[in-house]
């Protein structure tokens, strides 16, 4: 498996890199060596020809520490200050290290509601992409200074994971304060095992990512196992190392086997399905028989409506709804053809009924295969 590890590393153009607040920060603020020297690596990795995007932790942590703060406020307002006032530093440190290498680069500021609409979804990727095509480095990071808990991403993992779905890329290099994935906390435990490799994600696996918390940042390993998890799914391969390791980013494209290298299903999710998949709240849900199970995730088939047994919730027609194997076993999702009240009406039934059930019958399906992602463990 090593050499397909190698592999990826060979043939990835587009690489999303994401670096930690543990990584970037030290007791008096911004760690500015591990920057430069991040910042070092990226400008030649760029010299290649490849096509990086930087999400950058930090921001918070170097407000707080700007501030003269020990820990992490709780109220909205005040992270939402620390942030603001972290953020004009950080991506003034970073214009100074990747000017070192005639590097230009470009703050974008993201938040999960601009990336669930569609049309802004898109006009991100356009000035990402131009960005990229000017040869400049975007730095991104989540929109500290307007979130709100409803439109958060929550951590800068799962944000790298979305940056990594929007544009595309071939694999997301997540750089943290440890040398990847353990069996146990390898901070406070001699004995811990670095896991090289992780094909599939059991629970034995959250559970060993669950007591690897983080500090000064909101996710800690368990947030990297998630955003995993969802770049796995896609079909694209996901990293853990340290980042502090002397070239560690050259070390990796020169196909050096460090950190815990997740494996990615064989086929990929288009960028419109892993918009549907990844970026969009579910409205509701639908309980699926075998039947539709077996049609839909071995066969590649649309969800009829013969394979429903029951509806959850209220939504209309276009929404964003989960499909489940029983009441809790999510299998993915996708956007409905029909709303909610006539999904009632007709689940259980052959397409041929529909027009004399409702009166009308634009289509055969309730979500059609175009419009439908696996996003399920299960699916793995």
């Amino acid at each position: 498996m090593n050499s397909y590890r190698k592999a990826c590393f060979d043939r990835a153009k587009r690489i999303v890199i994401k670096v930690g607040s543990n990584v970037l920060t030290e007791d008096n603020g911004l760690n500015l060596r591990a920057m430069h020297a991040i910042s070092h690596q990226i400008s030649q990795l760029s010299n290649r020809g490849l096509e990086i995007i930087l999400v950058s932790s930090g921001a918070m942590a170097s407000g707080m520490k700007k501030v003269g703060l020990s820990r992490r406020p709780e109220a909205i307002p005040e992270r939402q200050a620390i942030a603001a006032v972290g953020q004009a530093t950080l991506i003034r440190e970073y214009e100074k290290a990747f000017e070192k290498d005639n590097k230009k680069v470009a703050q974008i500021l993201l938040t999960s509601d601009g990336l669930a609409n569609r049309k802004r979804h898109l006009n991100a990727r356009n000035t990402i992409n131009t960005l990229l095509d000017w040869q400049i480095i975007p730095i991104v990071n989540e929109n500290d200074t307007v979130m709100v808990q409803e439109i958060q991403f929550g951590d800068n993992d799962n944000l790298a994971a979305m940056i990594t779905l929007l544009m595309n890329a071939d694999i997301l290099i997540n750089l943290t304060d440890i040398d990847g994935l353990y069996d146990k906390d390898p901070r406070c435990n001699r004995d811990a095992t670095l896991i090289s490799q992780v094909s599939n994600f059991s629970r034995e696996i959250e559970k060993f990512a669950s007591g690897i918390p983080g500090a000064l940042g909101t996710g800690g390993m368990l947030s990297k196992i998630k955003a995993a998890r969802k770049l796995t799914t896609a079909g694209v391969p996901m990293v853990i190392a340290r980042g502090e390791k002397p070239d560690i980013l050259l070390a990796l494209f020169a196909g050096e086997a460090h950190g815990t290298f997740f494996v990615p299903k064989e086929e990929k999710l288009t960028s419109r399905k892993c918009w549907i998949g990844f970026n969009l709240k579910p409205q509701g849900a639908l309980q699926i028989d075998a039947g539709a199970q077996e049609a839909v995730l071995r066969k590649g088939k649309s969800l009829l409506p013969s394979g429903i047994v029951a509806v959850e919730g209220e939504f209309g027609i276009g929404a964003p709804v989960e499909f489940k194997r029983g009441n809790s076993d999510v299998l993915g999702i996708g956007l409905v053809n029909y709303n909610s009240a006539d999904i009632r009406k007709i689940m259980g039934l052959r397409s041929n009924r529909i027009k004399s059930v409702l009166g009308y019958k634009p289509y055969d399906e309730v979500i059609h295969r175009d419009n439908l992602a696996l996003t399920g463990e299960s699916v793995l």
